[in-house]
């Protein structure tokens, strides 16, 4: 019999259930996804980096866990707190169990809890801290959550971004564009969808200068996803401010919070944010819906945008701003992530658009 866990709520609720993976305590905002597969890529996502997740999906492992459908080199959430665990998946990838990855990459677990009682909570409430813990009561485990500092006090940002600069899969191909990525928290697919469109891809830490981004002669510039607070991230908008009119620059998620702040707009934070495979997204320009994977707590203000950008898409669920584009600069975003890993792949076009936007700047 696994040990018993409780997962407790910055408000004081209680959720017990047992362990699974690492027999450990943790502490992380605590978020819920509606993907219902890619349980994988959602725990190596680097932009749940200090999050405890949440998949609404009740059955999570039922096909094991493999070393293709990772989207970073490690685990980045602090915890998973799932209904059901499946104890012998069945895939022919499969290498490890749900319970078996997490454990050997020391993240605790809980399970046998209900999550779709937790979803309501975190819709009504919104997001709030939380701790998992096997060793703790409940009572002792909300006091010392209390003392804990708030997700968005947190650069996460430097916690997952590369230390060093690297080439992406490096051979080299003479008649692709060079695309410098920088690495805010970047998934796998970003780079592997830019590599099967022919591109050669530099991944550069946050911290890069735009000297040494521009050094690299780019033949255009992507800021990747990540996690956390973009409020926080000012020597990041410092050095896109130094990009900007330089050279062509696309934005995902996170990037496109930076590059509004790099123009001077604000970013708020959401109730309980937009996590999952199915979200609506209304291209202005066409009138087109997509269906779009994202992950993402915060969002553009759009009554403070200014200096040439304009709201290019739109969030049908609730009507936040999912886009941006320069009307004069070659510079557009999405707050989607149109590489998906989980979630549908009907946006991967967004990569060809930015490669269009680099060949016309030329």
């Amino acid at each position: 019999m696994d040990k018993k866990a409780f997962l407790v709520l910055a408000d004081g609720s209680v959720y017990q259930g047992y362990t699974f993976g690492a027999e450990s305590d943790s502490f992380g905002e605590v978020v819920f996804c509606t993907s219902m597969v890619g349980y994988q890529e959602m725990l190596t996502d680097p932009s749940f980096a200090g999050q405890i997740l949440v998949p609404t999906y009740p059955l999570i492992g039922n096909y094991g866990t493999n070393e293709q459908d990772n989207e970073s080199g490690k685990i980045q959430v602090r915890g998973f707190a799932v209904r059901e665990p499946c104890l012998k998946p069945n895939h022919y990838l499969n290498q490890k169990t749900i319970g078996q990855y997490l454990a050997d990459n020391a993240i605790p677990g809980i399970y046998g809890i209900d999550t779709r009682a937790i979803t309501r909570r975190l819709r009504l409430s919104g997001v709030m801290m939380g701790m998992i813990t096997s060793g703790k009561t409940p009572q002792q485990a909300l006091e010392e959550l209390h003392g804990m500092p708030d997700y968005g006090s947190i650069d996460f940002v430097k916690e997952v971004t590369s230390t060093f600069s690297y080439h992406w899969q490096p051979e080299i191909i003479t008649t692709g564009y060079h695309i410098v990525a920088l690495d805010c928290g970047v998934k796998f697919n970003i780079l592997r969808i830019l590599k099967q469109l022919g591109c050669n891809i530099t991944v550069v830490p946050c911290t890069s200068s735009a000297a040494e981004i521009l050094a690299l002669n780019p033949d255009g510039i992507l800021l990747s996803p990540g996690p956390g607070n973009p409020e926080l991230l000012d020597y990041i908008v410092t050095n896109i401010k130094g990009l900007i009119g330089k050279k062509p620059i696309m934005g995902i998620c996170l990037g496109n919070q930076i590059i509004a702040r790099a123009f001077g707009a604000n970013n708020f934070k959401l109730k309980f944010g937009h996590r999952g495979g199915n979200h609506p997204v209304r291209d202005l320009a066409t009138g087109r819906v997509y269906i779009t994977a994202q992950n993402h707590g915060y969002a553009v203000d759009p009554d403070t945008l200014k200096n040439g950008l304009e709201v290019t898409h739109l969030n049908l669920n609730d009507g936040t701003v999912e886009g941006l584009r320069h009307k004069e600069l070659p510079i557009f975003t999405i707050q989607y992530h149109s590489e998906a890993s989980p979630g549908p792949l009907d946006n991967t076009y967004i990569f060809e658009r930015f490669l269009q936007m680099i060949k016309e700047s030329k």
